[in-house]
């Protein structure tokens, strides 16, 4: 799904409040990511290599021209990369912590995870489920 109306902010403003506007906007931020593979003491068995990378913006993946990355180490990243997208309270360890080690426990690869920039959505722009009515009272 491309998003042509995501909006990207290098400079950190997150184009209004992060949660949204309870009465109406449905606008909501995202981080890019840049997954980079570093290399540790111990020697890489997967078939990853110290300074290949890919990134993430919204729902995209990118992997630079010609170059692979091992399954098995995609999935085992996959399920940290929504959670390292969303804001997250300053000591959360999903903020704090950037080095995730490779799913083989026998590789000494390390992948870092960084923030990159922030991204802005519009909730129809990537569902067609509703936006649920939220009471005036609040």
């Amino acid at each position: 799904m491309t998003h042509p109306e995501s909006q990207r902010d290098t400079h950190g403003d997150t184009h209004g409040d992060l949660h949204g506007d309870l009465h109406g906007d449905d606008r909501f931020t995202l981080y890019d990511l840049r997954v980079d593979v570093i290399a540790t003491d111990r020697p890489m068995v997967c078939n990853h290599r110290a300074g290949d990378y890919f990134e993430l913006s919204g729902e995209m993946l990118r992997f630079p021209d010609g170059q692979g990355f091992p399954l098995y180490s995609l999935a085992g990243l996959l399920p940290i990369l929504p959670a390292k997208q969303r804001e997250t309270h300053p000591a959360d360890w999903m903020t704090t912590d950037t080095d995730i080690a490779c799913v083989d426990p026998h590789c000494g690869g390390r992948f870092r995870i960084t923030r990159t920039a922030r991204r802005t959505f519009r909730h129809g722009d990537v569902t067609v489920v509703p936006m649920p009515s939220i009471p005036s009272d609040r």
